[in-house]
């Protein structure tokens, strides 16, 4: 029996990946505007939108009604699916997902326990099952193993936007611009933690480095990606730079992805991450 991967839209994955997946969309939200992310709104255009307007956009959760038109079609072709959704703690399209679900034998969801670029890593590790010929139900059970070693690690390069969707006060968002402070925060089973605060971008990629260190390591054999928001990977590339003993000895080549709008609403423009299986 075929089995299919599905993904809500906050997934970040690269391009070749996507073709393998079907994904289901979130909804952005400009104030009126309303847009399909990743159908009516490319990534490229969330992000100038982002920095040129003094609205601070909102997503919704992808609908029980999105998934149940996916969920349709792949029962009606006799297949099975593996359903990856963002974190439950961050939104609510993973019960979206389990309620389209309710009616099906043949479709299991899993929640990532993640986001972004960590969500796109759970997701190429579930196409590296599916080589492998494992059934939904087995790709199913061993996620849930694996998406608790999945670390995301992320610089911010303001904490405006964490000001702006309310996370953090007004005066400690001043206080940061004028010192030049820059979060350093990490995504670790469905929590965001705020792990330390650096003066300017040279001590925050040391931070970063030292972040993934103390985790206990890469697991070079698993997927690793690495992500920036914002309409230039500049920032990312000068992070490779500083990091690069980091992957040289584990990596054959850096990937790296634009990280979505719901991450990127929060995080703001101008943020480096890095998502990757710790060791056991």
């Amino acid at each position: 029996m075929k089995t299919n991967i599905i993904v809500d839209s906050t997934a970040d994955l690269l391009p070749e990946l996507q073709e393998r997946v079907s994904i289901v969309p979130l909804t952005v939200h400009f104030g009126d505007e309303e847009y399909i992310d990743g159908v009516t709104i490319d990534r490229k255009s969330f992000y100038e939108k982002l920095i040129e307007t003094d609205v601070l956009p909102s997503t919704s959760q992808a609908s029980p009604a999105a998934f149940e038109d996916v969920f349709a079609s792949v029962s009606e072709r006799g297949e099975e699916a593996v359903v990856i959704c963002v974190a439950s703690t961050l939104s609510g399209t993973y019960q979206s997902a389990r309620i389209a679900a309710e009616d099906y034998d043949n479709i299991y969801i899993v929640d990532s326990g993640t986001a972004a670029i960590g969500a796109g890593i759970l997701v190429e590790l579930a196409l590296q099952y599916l080589e492998e010929g494992k059934s939904a139900k087995e790709i199913a059970e061993a996620l849930e193993v694996a998406k608790k070693r999945i670390i995301i690690v992320a610089l911010l390069d303001t904490l405006d936007y964490l000001h702006k969707g309310g996370r953090i006060p007004k005066t400690v968002a001043l206080a940061g611009a004028v010192l030049n402070i820059k979060p350093v925060v990490s995504i670790e089973e469905g929590k965001i933690n705020l792990l330390g605060k650096a003066r300017g971008s040279k001590q925050g990629n040391n931070i970063l480095v030292q972040q993934i260190e103390k985790s206990g390591g890469v697991d070079f054999t698993m997927p690793v990606l690495l992500g920036y928001t914002g309409i230039s990977d500049a920032l990312l590339q000068k992070y490779i730079s500083d990091s690069r003993h980091l992957w040289e000895s584990g990596l054959e080549e850096i990937r790296f992805s634009c990280v979505g709008s719901v991450i990127g609403t929060h995080a703001g423009p101008g943020a480096v991450a890095v998502a990757f299986f710790k060791k056991d």
